[in-house]
């Protein structure tokens, strides 16, 4: 009789406990779907310009005020060029100029004298004609002298080397006291606005397109840690050496060093995998095994992981099967 009770009494907890069970357990349908399999490979910071600082006019360098390196906004004077014959030039111009100054008072108070004298009979009228022309030659002169003037005054102020856009000095050529001619480099600027870019082998160029998006690592770490996530700005048409060369936008890279490389993740393809969240897999003896609704375990061989929580299963399991949590 107590058998029987004892009997009885396991199968209603059985029978209470069993749902409780399943209710528990968590489901997972796998499926199989396309992932773009990711290759690391490194990319250089450049910048988008290379601006070259000129000198306008020959001369002697003074007040350099930049280094390599350096911080400059557009505008910023970088450097002075002096050339000791503009001021010499100018005061040259400036005694010419006093002289034709006072030709043309000479002039003036010459044809006002002649007019009164015409007035009467007393001049002819070709000596006044000769007295005006006289005026308007000297007029032409002094016109003449005040823009050349102004040339030279423009090239004392060319002197100045002013840096064509904000960014950092790449490169200094020269030094203080440097003789430099027209034309020549002072500096290398690169501008404010920094490009990561990819040359490639030329395998890869299929499934590069402008807009992919590309993960890049940390600075100085050859992790999978992301710094940020960009993307491909241009694909560039022409192949370097059997390498396509593409161009990525990532903000932060103003603290880089222009030539530095740092590691990016791109895509290189798709495939199909079956992947599952890593929840519904134990270990059992070093052997990852995974638990079917049917009750049944199979092994599982996992490969990386495909997206946060889940991994890409390799062998064991196929589109269709259900998983339980264990």
């Amino acid at each position: 009789m107590m058998k029987s009770v004892k009997i009885k009494i396991g199968l209603v907890l059985a029978l209470f406990l069993m749902p409780l069970t399943d209710l528990s357990a968590e489901e997972f349908e796998v499926k199989a779907h396309d992932i773009k399999d990711q290759k690391a490979v490194f990319a250089t910071v450049e910048s988008v310009d290379r601006i070259l600082a000129r000198a306008r006019i020959g001369g002697t360098i003074g007040a350099l005020t930049i280094d390599e390196g350096a911080e400059v906004t557009a505008g910023q004077k970088i450097a002075v060029i002096s050339d000791k014959k503009l001021p010499l030039k100018l005061t040259s111009l400036n005694a010419k100029l006093s002289s034709l100054v006072a030709q043309r008072k000479l002039a003036e108070t010459d044809l006002k004298r002649i007019k009164s004298l015409r007035r009467t009979g007393a001049a002819s009228q070709s000596r006044l004609d000769v007295s005006e022309t006289k005026l308007d030659i000297v007029k032409s002169e002094i016109a003449s002298l005040n823009a050349e003037r102004s040339i030279v005054n423009q090239q004392i102020k060319d002197g100045g080397v002013l840096a064509p856009a904000s960014g950092r000095v790449l490169s200094v050529a020269i030094t203080n006291g440097s003789v430099i001619l027209p034309g020549e480099t002072i500096a290398v600027i690169a501008k404010d606005s920094y490009i990561l870019r990819l040359r490639l082998p030329e395998r890869h160029a299929r499934f590069l397109e402008v807009g992919d998006k590309v993960q890049v690592g940390q600075r100085g770490k050859l992790s999978t840690n992301k710094l940020a996530d960009a993307r491909v700005q241009q694909v560039y048409p022409e192949m370097e050496q059997g390498r396509v060369i593409a161009d990525v936008k990532v903000t932060g890279l103003g603290s880089y060093f222009v030539g530095e490389r740092t590691r990016v993740h791109i895509a290189t393809g798709s495939r199909t995998i079956i992947s599952a969240p890593e929840r519904f897999f134990f270990k059992r003896y070093g052997i990852t095994f995974a638990k079917l609704k049917s009750g049944g375990e199979v092994i599982l061989r996992l490969g990386l992981p495909v997206k946060e929580g889940a991994v890409e299963v390799l062998s064991g399991l196929k589109a269709g099967d259900i998983l339980v949590t264990p």
